[in-house]
């Protein structure tokens, strides 16, 4: 039924469900697991001498965050005997991210967290869930 599956991670609690998930179905129909972690570019300023952490210390601590969580994706998929690659991409938007990457991989599904925000929270703030499911063509599976 899939044969390509993207699992987004941020290294949350609630993404390493989604992890578990992804790597369940993957091993049940036999697909390939591709996971993604999307970092945060450095926050550039006018006052760029005032910044507390020079570009290269930034750019080296998110390397290490999207390394970390790729491997803990890459062992989870390993302990199950499905095949994984990963992949650390720079976003300020990660839903848009995500979704290049789910065209670029030919994903034919999305597994991903919710983070549970409702109400007026929700409302003013979206979630990157909620706008992968409204811009991405490829099929989503959110896990709570």
């Amino acid at each position: 039924m899939y044969q390509r599956i993207l699992v987004p991670t941020d290294g949350s609690e609630l993404s390493q469900k989604a992890v578990q998930t992804a790597v369940q179905l993957a091993q049940r129909f036999g697909a390939e697991l591709f996971a993604l972690t999307v970092t945060e570019p450095y926050p550039y300023s006018p006052l760029a001498e005032a910044q507390p952490v020079l570009p290269q210390e930034f750019l080296d601590a998110e390397m290490r965050l999207a390394n970390a969580r790729l491997k803990a994706v890459s062992d989870a998929a390993g302990a199950a005997g499905v095949r994984c690659e990963g992949a650390s991409v720079e976003g300020a938007q990660p839903w848009r991210a995500i979704c290049d990457e789910a065209g670029n991989r030919s994903a034919d599904l999305i597994v991903m967290a919710s983070h549970g925000r409702s109400g007026l929270a929700g409302l003013l703030l979206g979630s990157e869930t909620q706008k992968v499911l409204t811009h991405c063509a490829v099929p989503v599976l959110v896990v709570r």
